[in-house]
């Protein structure tokens, strides 16, 4: 059986004030055009399909549009999780009516997880649909008052999964979260969690609690023969070829600017191995920065082919005041997102305050050390005749 796994639509969602949804139809087509190449059997979403828990209009239509197309014209079997994103009610009302052709919508405040099975060539795979769920809303769901945080939600969820589980069949599970195969490291250390759990985040991503408690221990989930995953929007795997996060279909922050997006394709052999590829979809527009003096870069800008429809951040290395930069960069760039100047040196909390016998220093010697340890750029003679100008003018207006 072909599968093909994804996650994080965020049909939707707003980035830096610029809609998405143009481009999340265009790449949603371009899904569609790639299932009728690799023909799969079987479409896992592993959660966060709508950006907000009230999705707006456009957002619900394309969905519709999108699933219309998978079930009823394809003919795709469409597993699906809610995420934390996501309304499970409203993700999942009429699910009852939708299995019977085809689609599968598990999120449910009620529904702990579902069991799904699609049989392949006379033998069954398993699909444990695992949503999106806080732990107390668990806690609750199970009357279990020791579980306390993410991980205890799963480990629960999942020993009553493993009650009827069979390992003679293909099993794959679907989740949603942050799950890691060194746990116990980040929760030993005080910050960076994600880092030590060797996670790569980004910052569309919601953290689910604080303190290291959304982790989840990734051997939770040995016996299952695949896990689907979703909530990280950088595809990665996590311990094993077979347990991986796909990825969101597009870039939503600039934190993400590196990484490539696409879907994961399984391919489940008679013996229960598993081949994976990954899939690389092409954006309308990619998410890119750029960087130089404001000059430079709408120079560029008016020479290149390619790439002036992208969402760019640019970071200016300009030394002074800029008029209308944001005008500049989009007259060549429309859709430039972000404007930031570029930090020429770091610094700490220690340099804020003046070094050493400040009182015997004069107020240039002052600005001079205070530009060079927080300015931009180099102090030079220019700038300290414009300094000693203004501090000219300054004082003559507080002796009047």
């Amino acid at each position: 059986m072909k599968i093909i796994h994804t996650s994080d639509w965020h049909i939707g969602k707003i980035v830096n004030e610029f809609s998405m949804i143009e481009d999340q139809k265009y790449i949603l087509n371009k899904l569609i055009e790639l299932i009728d190449i690799e023909k799969p059997k079987v479409l896992i979403i592993a959660g966060d399909i709508y950006d907000r828990s009230i999705a707006p209009v456009e957002a619900v239509e394309l969905l519709n549009e999108t699933l219309s197309t998978l079930v009823m014209d394809k003919g795709i079997k469409v597993v699906a999780i809610s995420g934390n994103h996501d309304s499970g009610e409203r993700l999942s009302f009429g699910s009852k009516i939708l299995e019977k052709q085809g689609l599968y919508i598990c999120g449910c405040d009620n529904e702990l997880y579902r069991h799904v099975v699609i049989e392949d060539n006379n033998r069954n795979i398993n699909f444990y649909l695992v949503p999106y769920k806080d732990p107390a809303l668990i806690k609750k769901i199970l009357d279990n008052k020791e579980i306390r945080n993410h991980n205890d939600a799963m480990s629960s969820t999942i020993e009553c999964i493993k009650e009827n589980l069979n390992k003679e069949e293909v099993n794959i599970l679907v989740g949603h979260g942050y799950i890691t195969m060194k746990r116990s490291d980040a929760m030993d250390c005080t910050d960076h969690n994600y880092e030590v759990a060797d996670l790569e985040v980004s910052e569309s991503e919601r953290p689910l609690s604080i303190g290291g408690t959304d982790l989840i221990d990734g051997n939770l989930f040995e016996d299952f023969d695949y896990v689907a995953l979703g909530h990280l929007h950088g595809r990665q795997r996590i311990g094993r070829e077979e347990m991986r996060y796909s990825g969101s279909l597009l870039k939503y922050s600039f934190s993400e600017v590196n990484q490539k997006k696409g879907v994961t394709v399984l391919d489940i052999n008679d013996d229960k191995s598993i081949n994976i590829e990954f899939e690389k979809l092409k954006p309308l527009r990619d998410l890119r920065v750029i960087k130089g003096n404001i000059e430079d870069l709408v120079e560029e800008g008016r020479n290149i082919e390619e790439g002036k429809e992208d969402y760019i951040q640019a970071i200016l290395t300009d030394d002074g005041e800029l008029i209308n930069p944001m005008e500049k960069l989009r007259s060549v760039y429309p859709n430039t997102m972000l404007i930031t100047r570029e930090r020429k040196r770091e610094y700490s909390e220690d340099k804020t305050s003046a070094k050493g016998e400040y009182k015997s220093k004069s107020k240039i010697d002052l600005f001079k050390e205070f530009y060079e340890d927080l300015g931009s750029g180099d102090y030079t003679k220019e700038k300290e005749e414009v300094l000693i100008n203004t501090i000219n003018e300054v004082l003559k207006k507080v002796v009047k």
